[in-house]
């Protein structure tokens, strides 16, 4: 009997430690993300596909998140047409996708007033315990949904994907 109760729990304990390494990369068969639309003013961002919504997300912007992004450091996240362009599977939030700001306007817009735009825009996972404060609008100008939604996200959504930022 007592065989039997230690194999039992060396076994359970190994399942357990084999499901908490499960990957954070997931897989995908669904329909096609076609475009990203995100409303910074609701907090939300949509995947569709073609004009229907697949997906639904709250989000989390940059610490100042009223007005488009202008310059670097000034924590607003930029409002305009950008695709994903990258993505990052070491991000220190997780995972992240990048969004293609600074595109040209943002660049010219910049350089007239003698600033840079600024750049590394992503959507990427939550905040790091103890590390990143946890309250609305955390970011440095970024959007951020929970780590579990950008694991859908990353899985979902493919580099050059449109994606629509709106006040």
């Amino acid at each position: 009997m007592m065989k039997t109760t230690r194999r039992t729990a060396l076994l359970g304990g190994l399942a357990l430690g084999l499901a908490g390494c499960a990957s954070k990369f997931r897989t995908y068969d669904g329909p096609e993300v076609t475009r990203l639309q995100m409303f910074k003013g609701d907090r939300n961002l949509f995947l569709f596909d073609n004009t229907s919504v697949l997906k639904a997300y709250r989000i989390d912007l940059g610490f100042a998140p009223e007005g488009p992004k202008q310059f670097e450091g000034d924590g607003k996240t930029p409002e305009g047409a950008y695709t994903v362009d990258r993505r990052n599977p070491d991000s220190l939030f997780h995972l992240s996708i990048g969004i293609s700001y600074p595109n040209e306007a943002d660049i010219a817009f910049a350089a007239a007033q003698g600033r840079e735009p600024g750049g590394d825009i992503f959507i990427h996972g939550g905040p790091r315990p103890g590390i990143d404060a946890i309250k609305p609008d955390w970011t440095a100008g970024c959007i951020a949904v929970s780590d579990r939604e950008i694991e859908d996200i990353y899985a979902m959504v493919r580099d050059g994907t449109p994606i629509d930022i709106f006040a």
